[in-house]
């Protein structure tokens, strides 16, 4: 039996969880004051993923960079190659909230949108 300690992402109340595993598998929980602590001790332990943030190179903006972020989270063990890819983008401006600067980043379906507008200079 393997046992790790986490703390909660899931609410403000950072709860200290205690999950035990069992061939890969958790089979109990513990330490949570909502259901969401219960979700997110599964998921973290079983198959970890994270929304992933940073910034690229805006040609002819009013700012030199804008902020993207993956549309929803990816696995945890492609934020390397997240990072990597998104190196050296450029994009021109205007940009938009939401515009989609790549498609399906790292072999994902999950596309790197743009977090603030920029307009032409």
């Amino acid at each position: 039996m393997e046992k790790k300690d986490l703390i909660c992402i899931g609410c403000p109340l950072g709860c200290m969880l205690s999950v035990e595993m069992n061939d890969g598998q958790v089979v109990k929980v513990e330490g949570n004051t909502c259901p969401k602590g219960d979700q997110y001790a599964k998921k973290e332990c079983t198959n970890p993923t994270r929304i992933v943030t940073s910034s690229v190179m805006v040609d002819g903006g009013t700012i030199a960079m804008v902020s993207v972020k993956t549309e929803s989270d990816i696995p945890k063990e492609k934020i390397a190659a997240c990072m990597k890819e998104l190196k050296g983008i450029k994009v021109s401006a205007p940009v938009h909230i939401g515009d989609v600067i790549i498609k399906g980043i790292a072999d994902t379906d999950v596309n790197i949108i743009a977090t603030k507008e920029v307009a032409l200079k």
